[in-house]
């Protein structure tokens, strides 16, 4: 039998005032994929991860995370459960080094955040994490440099690093790869999958083609509602998903793909 999925959403709904953002969304992640969210501006996928993250309630529905319902679990809970995101625009602090933010990171996990007192000696305990991390995710010569004069691309690994960091068991990327340049979206893209390798990434990506050499699974939202799920080659030769991003019969699902 197939394992049961890590993550899971039944009947999803968001309404704000009468407009529907998210309708009824049956959503399924497998552990250890990367799954990718994807569709056109207004499509609801933002508000989905809210919901996910409990950063918003949801109007009706439940969420399930590795079978536990926690769709009335407040959202610093939810991180400790295991399910940590990173938002659209980058997160760091801008006149810290990088070597710097990962140690908050750190701290945060030990639930040490601002302990800015402690001796040397106590946040050194971190060194080692910390330039594994920054090896993680390519930043390792940059560990000094202060992230303000980080280039954006890398600026967004630094913010993946800070997630790592939570150890987390699902990572929630929200358009990772949002304002970059061909050559940044090339390298975060490739990073991405590197650390994605035992891991269970769910991203939020507005360009199809982005996610089509990453993905396990996809799907498509359009309007709120998921319109085209399956792989790479099954949701970008459906109708309804082409209609969604040109104007102009649903795919199989990823469990039984």
């Amino acid at each position: 039998m197939e394992p049961p999925p890590i993550l899971e959403t039944r009947g999803l709904t968001r309404e704000f005032r009468g407009f529907v953002a998210v309708s009824n969304v049956d959503f399924k992640v497998r552990a250890g994929s990367l799954h990718a969210l994807i569709g056109p501006n207004g499509a609801g996928k933002s508000t989905l991860f809210n919901l996910l993250t409990r950063s918003l309630s949801p109007s009706s529905g439940t969420i399930y995370l590795k079978g536990e319902e926690i769709s009335k679990v407040p959202p610093a809970k939810i991180a400790r459960k295991g399910l940590v995101r990173s938002f659209q625009i980058s997160s760091v602090f801008p006149h810290l080094t990088a070597r710097e933010n990962i140690r908050i990171a750190l701290q945060s996990k030990h639930r040490q955040t601002f302990a800015f007192w402690r001796s040397d000696k106590v946040l050194d305990q971190h060194n080692d994490a910390v330039m594994e991390l920054l090896a993680d995710v390519g930043l390792e010569p940059y560990a000094d440099r202060v992230a303000v004069e980080l280039s954006y691309g890398r600026k967004r690994a630094l913010e993946l690093a800070t997630t790592l960091a939570m150890n987390p068991e699902i990572i929630l990327l929200d358009e990772p790869m949002a304002g970059m340049g061909q050559e940044d979206i090339e390298r975060t893209s490739r990073l991405i999958s590197r650390v994605g390798k035992n891991r269970t990434i769910v991203m939020v990506e507005h360009n199809l083609s982005v996610v089509a050499d990453i993905s396990d699974c996809i799907t498509v939202l359009r309007r709120g509602e998921i319109i085209a799920e399956g792989n790479y080659a099954e949701v970008s030769s459906n109708r309804e998903v082409q209609q969604a991003y040109m104007g102009g019969g649903h795919a199989s699902s990823c469990s039984s793909s």
